[in-house]
């Protein structure tokens, strides 16, 4: 059955929704005022989607896409959308999920401001998912969030494939050679990374090939890939140049490894971290889910006494080095953030994966810490951590949003909370 209708909203997860008599049909690539014929839908996650639509009527909120792949890759869902307006919905959607109102800070570049791209090498094309689709990929020509040298990462992938004779992914029987290619930029350093993760080892004649296609690379890799999900996830084997690549962000200098969690916007970076040290009071500073360091060591450099914990052993090897590189105050240990002994500090910071705290949160509570900065890319399990645990000792004080992720509907929020009286 067809049906006409003019996008009223925004799902929290960026899809148009029209209002049908039997329900709501989400439609993805399309914005408020958009008029949309839909053809056909399906049921996935307990919502009926538009799978095949019309746009008969472009909303004034519209742009041009920067990218030839837009309305198939499932990487930017908002290309289409004005900038201002990306802000001015992720505000929205925040304090829709929240009921917490806070000012965005906008990226300081749109294009190219991605320090990290994983491609996927399959039999169907090399590039990333269809929107929707576990199974069909966009065979990328480029890539303007990511890299202006996009293309030549590709060829050179594409070359290199050819010649060494190895095999790309089959998604649908989980075999073959090749799985992934990871590239990094220090966009500050301009120093590249290319790892490539596969599920053979290489011989020596393949990896001379590899050298030779990515001699542009100042740190290559080849990662053995033990399983077959799909993440560009494996076993790191150094073949040629530095072990780390740097990416600097103002006076600091972080050390980068494939195996590093890494925020993926430079540019916008600094503004995260500023609202950080903003909200951070006194001067000793407990920094959970410390990861590589990254708000340790811009605070330390700043002149608060840091000390971390994170899980990830090696997460904490790669802090440390990267507190030593900077000579900074800051030590980092490993260990579970639940099991951590919350002692006399001015502030903890936290900055947990996208499920959120959760139990740890009553650490917190019980602590006698009077400031907590919460970072998080998930506003509903910030949400449920207050409202569950956080909201027994503390109150909201102030909140900023910092817009990590242009041309997609997420982004990053720094949240003050002080302990009640």
């Amino acid at each position: 059955m067809k049906i006409t209708g003019r996008v009223s909203g925004m799902s929290e997860d960026g899809l148009g929704t029209i209002k049908a008599k039997n329900g709501i049909i989400y439609v993805p690539f399309s914005y408020p005022s958009d008029i949309v014929k839909v053809k056909r839908t399906k049921h996935r996650f307990g919502r009926k989607m538009a799978t095949d639509f019309e746009l008969l009527e472009e909303s004034s909120l519209r742009q041009r896409p920067g990218c030839t792949h837009f309305g198939r890759c499932g990487g930017c869902l908002w290309q289409g959308l004005k900038y201002g307006e990306q802000l001015r919905l992720k505000r929205e959607l925040f304090e829709k999920a929240t009921g917490i109102s806070a000012e965005i800070k906008g990226s300081p570049r749109v294009w190219g401001f991605r320090n990290i791209s994983n491609f996927i090498v399959t039999i169907s094309g090399i590039g990333l998912k269809e929107y929707g689709s576990p199974f069909r990929v966009v065979d990328l020509r480029e890539c303007p969030i990511f890299s202006k040298k996009t293309p030549e990462y590709l060829r050179s992938l594409r070359g290199f494939l050819a010649e060494a004779g190895l095999k790309p992914w089959d998604l649908k029987k989980k075999t073959g050679e090749v799985h992934y290619l990871q590239v990094r930029e220090g966009k500050f350093t301009g120093e590249v990374m290319v790892n490539l993760i596969a599920h053979i080892k290489p011989k020596e004649k393949v990896l001379e090939a590899f050298r030779d296609y990515f001699s542009f690379a100042d740190s290559l890799y080849w990662s053995i890939k033990q399983d077959t999900k799909d993440n560009p996830r494996g076993d790191t084997q150094l073949v040629d140049g530095e072990p780390y690549i740097r990416e600097r962000i103002e006076d600091v200098l972080y050390l980068i490894h494939p195996n590093s969690f890494f925020q993926t916007n430079s540019y916008a970076l600094t503004l995260l971290l500023k609202a950080v040290e903003e909200f951070a009071d006194g001067e000793e500073v407990l920094d959970l889910y410390s990861g590589v360091g990254t708000f340790g060591i811009w605070l330390a450099k700043k002149g608060f006494w840091v000390e971390g914990v994170e899980l990830n052993p090696f997460a904490v090897d790669m802090a440390s080095r990267n507190a030593e590189l900077n000579g900074v105050n800051a030590r980092f240990s490993v260990g579970r953030v639940e099991e951590t002994p919350i002692g006399n500090y001015d502030t903890v910071i936290v900055d947990p994966p996208r499920k959120g705290l959760k139990e740890a949160a009553e650490l917190l509570v019980k602590s006698g810490v009077e400031n907590v900065v919460y970072v998080s890319c998930n506003p509903k399990a910030f949400k449920l951590d207050y409202e569950n645990h956080l909201s027994k000792g503390y109150r909201v004080e102030e909140a900023v949003l910092v817009d990590m992720f242009p041309h997609t509907p997420h982004v990053e929020a720094v949240v003050k909370l002080r302990r009640k009286s």
